[in-house]
């Protein structure tokens, strides 16, 4: 295959493809229209997809994607990302995720923690602040899996995305009966204390849990804090991440996307180990 020989035969260099995650992607990218004028031929969406994951891990430029690994140019990966974005395709992979930790009882869902990240962005476009910075919130389940994850700009103030990111989460079936989309509480630091937004957290039938202004120093949420530290040092271990070098929001959001759906099969290959030995398979994955 050429993006064998292209690379090598390592499997740590993390841009390359695993079967794992190619079997489960496969299925839900869209079917390519075909071509109405003949010229070369379509990179396959297994190298595309190895050249989408090249610019998340190492940060580098589209254009500046190196040819000889055979992944294709930076405007084809941009524009397979930006299709399969529009496509729904991480979504439905995450919710795929989700649920097969569902159904394998690791999803926490009693105490997930909302925070977010403010990251620089190079160039001024939608969903960034006067001063050119964007704000990722996640709010992680109790081990750290984010069931959602959102993109603002960084003069947005935090509080007012608590419902909208609430809204966000996916239903998660995978038990039977009825799909789970709520967690039971919902943790905060100070930056959330809002009498307002308690009031219509707590109308969604979740509990908040938010730190008061004027308490000692700390969080306020104890041990707790970690969990969303933590997912938030695992998105930033993608370079592209750091910086939104973005114009266009829903190419950063289909980076946030895709870098979500990379974090939580870590979660199903640990959690969900005893399932795998079984060879159970609690959720059909190739379901469009």
């Amino acid at each position: 295959m050429l993006v064998g020989l292209a690379v090598g035969k390592r499997e740590s260099r993390p841009w390359i493809v695993s079967d794992e995650l190619w079997w489960s992607i496969e299925p839900l990218l869209p079917i390519p229209a075909p071509k109405l004028k003949p010229g070369r031929p379509r990179v396959p969406d297994r190298q595309a997809l190895c050249g989408i994951l090249f610019v998340l891990h190492t940060g580098i430029q589209w254009e500046y994607l190196p040819q000889e690994l055979g992944f294709g140019s930076g405007m084809t990966c941009w524009r397979r990302l930006k299709a399969w974005n529009k496509a729904g395709v991480w979504d439905r992979l995450h919710v795929i995720l989700l649920e097969r930790l569902r159904a394998a009882k690791q999803l926490d869902w009693s105490r997930p923690v909302i925070d977010s990240s403010h990251v620089r962005a190079a160039r001024r476009g939608p969903k960034a602040g006067p001063a050119r910075s964007t704000a990722q919130q996640a709010p992680p389940d109790g081990q750290g899996i984010p069931p959602a994850i959102s993109l603002t700009g960084g003069n947005c103030n935090d509080v007012t995305q608590v419902i909208p990111l609430l809204k966000k989460i996916p239903s998660v079936s995978g038990l039977v009966g009825r799909p789970r989309k709520r967690p039971d509480s919902l943790l905060g630091d100070r930056g959330y204390d809002h009498d307002k937004y308690r009031r219509l957290v707590g109308a969604t039938g979740v509990k908040p849990v938010i730190a008061r202004r004027g308490v000692p120093h700390g969080s306020g949420l104890g041990i707790h804090r970690w969990v969303v530290e933590r997912t938030i040092a695992w998105l930033h271990g993608f370079r592209r991440l750091r910086i939104r070098w973005e114009r266009r929001d829903e190419i950063h959001e289909a980076f946030l996307g895709l870098a979500t759906c990379l974090i939580t099969p870590r979660h199903v290959q640990r959690l969900c180990q005893d399932l795998l030995d079984k060879n159970v398979r609690p959720v059909v994955w190739f379901d469009n």
